[in-house]
């Protein structure tokens, strides 16, 4: 589930995990701005401290702690983003619709599910598609809470992730609701998993009806190139239908699919 507002430009600003920063030329058309530190438009960035609560995993490697926003398949690059999964009625449908297109997406899984739906998450590895934490609960009033309960939302539901692939850490951290704080994006970069934000938000959760899913991205698709989706929380019929009909049509258009910049 998304918070309500506009998502605008973006641009990618590489930060070291503890705390360093350092700016890099930006080349794509929709790195125009520096990204915001909750992932929505109109934030100046915000530096923060290293996270205090949690060691760096040795293991994980540091990404940037920047809240990610551009394709690493560039300017006509898109990025397909799945949240709230996995779902043993709707990730099944995803997978589908994804394969006979050929194109591979970023699950952003909570905690939960994924411990509870342990073969989806590996079907999802299987298929080519990479993982990203969504926390343990999904609580949307995370930048509302202390650095310890926010670390356990953050680094327990990437346990649970890793453990119900057979190994396979998230590469990314999307905060529920966007609400992100300098705290969890430099906890989440220390563990290897880069902070992920969105360009387009579909509505899908709302279940605004299939056309006007389609419609919404249609008309939005040059506010950037990641695109917010979901495979649970409720039916979500509407999502599966609008994928086969949005997927041809990017494709039409000349773009291409690939990741998260990482």
């Amino acid at each position: 589930m998304v918070r309500s507002g506009g998502r605008g430009w973006y641009a990618t600003v590489l930060a070291a995990a503890l705390g360093v920063t350092a700016v890099a030329g930006l080349t794509s058309f929709w790195n125009a701005q520096l990204d915001s530190t909750d992932g929505r438009p109109g934030e100046a960035g915000v530096s923060a401290p290293p996270a205090r609560s949690q060691p760096k995993d040795p293991a994980a490697g540091a990404v940037s702690a920047a809240i990610a926003h551009a394709s690493d398949r560039g300017a006509r690059g898109v990025n397909i983003t799945i949240d709230d999964g996995p779902d043993p009625v709707w990730t099944p449908q995803m997978l589908r619709v994804l394969r006979e297109n050929g194109v591979k997406a970023t699950f952003c899984m909570v905690g939960t599910q994924a411990r509870a739906h342990p073969d989806l998450v590996k079907a999802v590895v299987a298929a080519g598609h990479r993982l990203c934490d969504h926390t343990v609960s999904h609580d949307v009033t995370m930048d509302h809470r202390s650095e310890g309960y926010q670390s356990r939302q953050i680094m327990d539901a990437a346990r649970m992730i890793t453990e119900a692939s057979g190994g396979v850490r998230p590469q990314y951290y999307r905060a529920p609701g966007g609400a992100f704080t300098p705290y969890s994006r430099h906890l989440a970069a220390s563990h290897g998993m880069r902070p992920l934000g969105w360009n387009i938000d579909s509505k899908d959760f709302e279940r605004p009806g299939t056309e006007a899913i389609v419609t919404t991205v249609e008309d939005e698709i040059s506010n950037g190139p990641t695109l917010l989706f979901h495979d649970a929380g409720g039916d979500r019929s509407q999502t599966v239908a609008a994928l086969r009909e949005l997927l041809p049509w990017l494709k039409e258009r000349g773009y291409s699919f690939g990741f998260p910049v990482r």
